[in-house]
C-alpha cells in the first residue's frame, strides 16, 4: 500500500507546482516584476524629477518614487495578480477536490502567499537597485526599519489581496473587486502624487490608510531613522483586520 505523503512534503510539492504555473504567466510576471521599474525608469528620464526641490525637504522627486514604486509592486501582486488565481481555484472546484485528498487546500493558499510575496520583493530589490545605479537615488539609511516596513507592507498587501478574493464568488468578480480598490491604493500609495508632497491635511488623511502608512515608514526608514509607531501600528492594525476579514469570510466552494 502506498504511503501517505507528509503534509510538509505534500506543501512543497504544491509550492513548486504553483511556482512552474506562476513562471508560465508572463503577463503578472511583468506587472508584478517589471512594471515598477518601468515606471521609475520613465519618472526618472524627466528631467525635472532629477531636480533638488525645497518642497521635498532638498530632496528630488525620483527619491519618491522608489518606494512609490516599491508600493507599486505590492498592489500589482496583491490586488491584480493573486485574487484571480485564487477565486479561479474555487470557482473550476480546485480547492473542493482538494479537500478529499491528504494535500489541504490550505497548501495551495500558502503557496500563492509566498509566491507572490517573493515576487513582489524581488520587485522592491530590482527597483532599489535601479533607483541606485541609473538614477543616485540613496539606499534607505536604516536598513532594519526599511525591511521591518517593507515586510508589512507585503503583509498587509496581501491580506487586501485574500480579502478581495474572499468577498468574490468568481473569477471575473475577483477581477472587478481587485479593479475598483486598485486605484484608491494607487492614490493611497503616492503614484500619482508622493505622499510626502500632498498637502498636510490631506496627507494626514492618507497615512491613516494601508499604503499610506507604509510611504510613510518607508519614508522615514530612508531618511535614517525607525518607523514611527504611528505608521508601524496602522500597518498591523489594517493587516489584523483584513486578514480577519478574509478568514471569516472565505468559502473553499
Amino acid at each position: 500500500m502506498a504511503s501517505t505523503p507528509a503534509p510538509a512534503s505534500a506543501a512543497r510539492a504544491v509550492l513548486r507546482t504553483e511556482a512552474r504555473l506562476f513562471a508560465r504567466e508572463p503577463a503578472a510576471l511583468f506587472w508584478v516584476m517589471v512594471s515598477p521599474t518601468v515606471l521609475l525608469v520613465i519618472l526618472g528620464l524627466i528631467p525635472s524629477m532629477r531636480e533638488v526641490s525645497a518642497g521635498l525637504g532638498g530632496r528630488r522627486a525620483i527619491d519618491l518614487y522608489v518606494p512609490v514604486a516599491v508600493l507599486f509592486a505590492l498592489i500589482m501582486a496583491g490586488l491584480q495578480a493573486m485574487p484571480p488565481v485564487l477565486a479561479g481555484y474555487r470557482e473550476r472546484g480546485i480547492l473542493r477536490r482538494m479537500s478529499a485528498t491528504p494535500v489541504r487546500p490550505a497548501a495551495l493558499l500558502t503557496a500563492q502567499f509566498v509566491l507572490h510575496a517573493v515576487a513582489a520583493l524581488l520587485s522592491a530589490l530590482l527597483v532599489t537597485a535601479v533607483g541606485r545605479t541609473a538614477f543616485g537615488v540613496a539606499l534607505p539609511a536604516h536598513l532594519p526599519g526599511h525591511l521591518v516596513a517593507l515586510v508589512l507592507a507585503t503583509a498587509g498587501g496581501l491580506a487586501l489581496g485574500a480579502t478581495v478574493c474572499a468577498v468574490s464568488r468568481t473569477q471575473k468578480a475577483a477581477t472587478a473587486v481587485g479593479t475598483a480598490v486598485f486605484f484608491p491604493t494607487m492614490f493611497t500609495a503616492g503614484v500619482w502624487v508622493p505622499v510626502q508632497a500632498m498637502p498636510d491635511t490631506l496627507r494626514r488623511i492618507v497615512e491613516y490608510t494601508p499604503y499610506g502608512a507604509a510611504s510613510r515608514a518607508l519614508d522615514e526608514a530612508a531618511r535614517g531613522g525607525w518607523p514611527g509607531p504611528v505608521a508601524l501600528g496602522v500597518m498591523v492594525l489594517w493587516t489584523a483586520v483584513l486578514a480577519g476579514t478574509a478568514v471569516r469570510r472565505f468559502r473553499w466552494e
